[in-house]
Formats: C-alpha cells, structure tokens, sequence
C-alpha cells in the first residue's frame, strides 16, 4: 500500500461470533444504515494485494503458513520479507478444485477489465461452491471497497478473519475502511493488527504512528 490514507467517519462493532471479536469487531450496529456507505468524495484506493507471480509452495499447508508467518516476522529487511509474503499469498490462493482456479482466475480478468458486475457473479459462484476458500472472500470484499459497498466489503472482511485472522491484507483493508469511516480508534486497532503480523507493510507503520497521536495523544 503507497498511498496514504484518506481521513474518515465511523462505524460498527462487533462480530457475530465471540472469537471474532477477538481478533476484531467489524459487524454493523443495529441502528446503522442498511449500508455503510463513504464520503461522497472519497476515490476508490489500492488495497494490499497478492504479487502477479506467486511462487510453487509446499503440499502441507498449515506447516508451511506457521513457518512462514514467523519467518515474515523475523525478516530483516523489505526485500525478504516481498519473498516470504509472495509464499504466503500462494499458499492462500492455492485450491484442488479446477473449477475454482477457473473461476478466480476468469475473476481478476474481469476486475482488472472493470467488469464488476461479471466479477462480482463469478466470486459469489466461488464462495457458495467453496465456502472454506479464503481468497474468494478477500477478493469479494475487495471488490465491494472498489463499489463504495463498505457494509458488504466488512461483512467479507469479517469471513476472511473468522478463518485466518492472520491475513494481514484483510486487517489492513479493515483499518483504511475504518479510518475512512471516521472510527480512528478501530482503524488503529487493525494496522496495529496488521503491522504485528507483517512488520513490513508499507505505509502501516506511519499510520500507526499518525492515528496513536490522534486516538491517545502521544507518539508510540
């Protein structure tokens, strides 16, 4: 993430279950709006994002994500930790079904094309078939963002949480949403998130240090 992010005005808490909640409240308040919807001159932003050439990873998933999220922890420098992110983004974009790689792949052709609409169609295809598929979720809430759909992208936010509440990409949309809804506190709580996980997300550091002095009053 290079840019910097916008300034913004409020929103919800709590997710649906406790162990969310843990990991971070995001669902709306009943007495909020249908949908949450931005500023009305807010641009849609470039959220974190997977790299275009992901690296071939190991057959056990789970030992190779605890591994490679201390490793991200430990790196020493931007550039090892860009190789050490790429494997972690392809051990979560990794499936066994066809279809999926299919319908993900045909996805990003289209968001890339701004076909929203036909992106949209194929992402919910992806969730209903593999529910369990995170990426399919981060990239519908990614999408919803682009829309100005901030309840929808939260929504999407809190099924990405709810079954890695690693994924630091998801924390981070999660604080710029926050930020820009104006709940500097909660954005703070999810870059702090963020940056914990992945020490070496660009930008998260200085907004870390930029909503610390808003939120609490002093620098970090």
């Amino acid at each position: 993430m290079r840019q910097r992010f916008p300034a913004i005005s409020r929103l919800c808490s709590g997710f649906l279950l406790t162990a969310v909640v843990a990991v971070i409240p995001v669902a709306v308040m009943a007495q909020a709006p249908p949908r949450i919807a931005p500023p009305e001159t807010t641009q849609p932003k470039k959220l974190p994002q997977p790299p275009s050439q992901l690296p071939r990873i190991p057959k056990d998933q789970i030992r190779g994500l605890d591994f490679l999220f201390g490793a991200l922890k430990a790196a020493p420098d931007d550039e090892s930790a860009k190789h050490v992110e790429a494997r972690i983004w392809a051990l979560w974009s990794q499936t066994s079904s066809d279809t999926t790689a299919l319908l993900m792949q045909r996805s990003k052709v289209a968001m890339d094309a701004k076909q929203f609409d036909v992106a949209l169609k194929l992402l919910d295809a992806v969730v209903k078939l593999h529910p369990e598929y995170i990426e399919a979720w981060n990239r519908r809430a990614t999408l919803h963002y682009i829309q100005n759909d901030y309840q929808r992208s939260l929504e999407d936010i809190e099924q990405v949480l709810v079954r890695e509440p690693r994924h630091f990409a998801a924390l981070a949309e999660l604080g710029i949403i926050m930020q820009e809804l104006g709940d500097d506190k909660r954005a703070l709580d999810a870059f702090r998130k963020a940056l914990a996980i992945n020490p070496h997300l660009e930008n998260v550091a200085d907004q870390v240090k930029i909503l610390t002095e808003k939120v609490e009053g002093r620098d970090i």
